[in-house]
């Protein structure tokens, strides 16, 4: 990356070490029109490009564009928008479009999207021919600053979100923030949710300096929104690139979201975006903290404030008309952090600290009932 950087805008390259699956996330303006973006990537003579109906006709072309001095072929597969198509029949449209295509083990996928498309194309690139490698361009806040980064890859069951899937690193991330431009508000929300959540499970600082600047970030202050994926990123890429398969600290990356894929899963997917539900449960899972005795009750004022002024929900959906915190239970026992028919949750036990932990069901019923109320 030595060519000159195409923004006057703060650019960032943040490594991800991990031995010879390392790779770079670049962040800043005007990335996807920058050659060297896409300079010394896999050589092949195929690149596909995999969005959806939505994000293609905003930015595929100019992917398109920019691939076509480093590929013979850049042929593009659109599929349908969603989180409630992402899933099995959609992944195969993937492989349909691949093998009509002729496209062999060398061929390079670019993932051109938020966090569907990107765990999608993951999963198609782990399996095709066994793996063959893909890029990432994530065009959403949610996926700049999580789902794009660390190689978690998957589908979703109707019985449990993302539980079917790979762990399979991309060979660069190339966060272009002007993508953020089109990003409708609610979307932009849901990506704060995930930008909030590093402050309480690794730096308290990031959390005071998200509160100073959440009106720049909503109003997509391009130097506010370089900081905050920035420093989002370098926390996930330090956590994974010591715990690159969640068997250990890797997990707090899932703080709240024990409680918010019991939400989606309960109230079917898309019915709330991701982030909306991942912003109602860390206030759930601050107040599990805080009933554990971790954390004081001003803890869970503030982080349920900070998620209101960015426009997240906080109070949780009923998910049964007489039986919802047991409905609840039900689904969270399916979660994958669950060990032995015990559900663990992420608590924090100190500003910028956070473990893994079981929790007394009586105090779980309470957190629910709470949050329902």
């Amino acid at each position: 990356m030595n060519a000159a950087t195409p923004t006057s805008l703060p650019f960032a390259l943040v490594p991800v070490a991990l031995a010879d699956r390392s790779y770079d996330i670049l962040i800043g303006s005007g990335l996807i029109a920058w050659q060297a973006s896409w300079a010394g990537l896999p050589a092949a003579s195929t690149a596909v490009i995999v969005s959806n109906t939505t994000v293609a006709p905003l930015h595929a072309a100019r992917v398109r564009e920019a691939l076509q001095s480093h590929y013979r072929r850049v042929l593009c597969v659109e599929l349908p928008d969603g989180e409630v198509h992402k899933d099995w029949q959609t992944l195969n449209l993937i492989f349909d479009h691949l093998l009509a295509n002729a496209c062999d083990r060398k061929t390079v996928l670019v993932a051109l999207g938020g966090g569907v498309i990107g765990d999608m194309t993951g999963f198609a690139a782990a399996c095709y021919m066994r793996g063959v490698p893909f890029v990432q361009v994530p065009t959403t806040l949610l996926a700049q600053v999580d789902s794009s980064v660390g190689g978690k890859t998957a589908v979703n069951h109707p019985l449990g979100k993302n539980m079917i899937g790979a762990f399979y690193q991309p060979v660069r991330v190339i966060c272009d923030l002007d993508t953020l431009d089109t990003l409708p508000p609610r979307e932009l929300a849901a990506g704060l949710a995930e930008v909030i959540k590093y402050g309480p499970i690794a730096d308290g600082g990031f959390l005071d300096w998200i509160e100073v600047n959440l009106d720049a970030l909503l109003a997509r202050d391009k130097a506010a929104l370089a900081h905050a994926v920035r420093r989002s990123c370098e926390i996930k890429a330090e956590v994974v690139g010591g715990d690159e398969r969640e068997s250990g600290r890797r997990a707090i990356l899932n703080f709240g979201h024990t409680f918010g894929h019991a939400i989606e899963a309960g109230m079917g997917y898309g019915a709330w975006l991701h982030g909306e539900a991942v912003g109602c449960g860390m206030v759930m899972a601050a107040d599990l903290s805080a009933r554990l005795g971790l954390m004081p009750a001003a803890f869970v004022s503030r982080l349920r404030h900070i998620c209101e002024r960015a426009g997240l929900p906080v109070r949780a959906p009923r998910l049964d008309a007489t039986h919802n915190v047991e409905r609840y239970l039900e689904l969270m026992q399916v979660d994958k952090k669950a060990e032995d028919g015990q559900i663990r949750f992420v608590v924090i036990d100190a500003m910028g600290s956070a473990r893994m932990q079981a929790a007394p069901e009586a105090l779980v019923r309470q957190v629910i009932e709470a949050a329902c109320a």
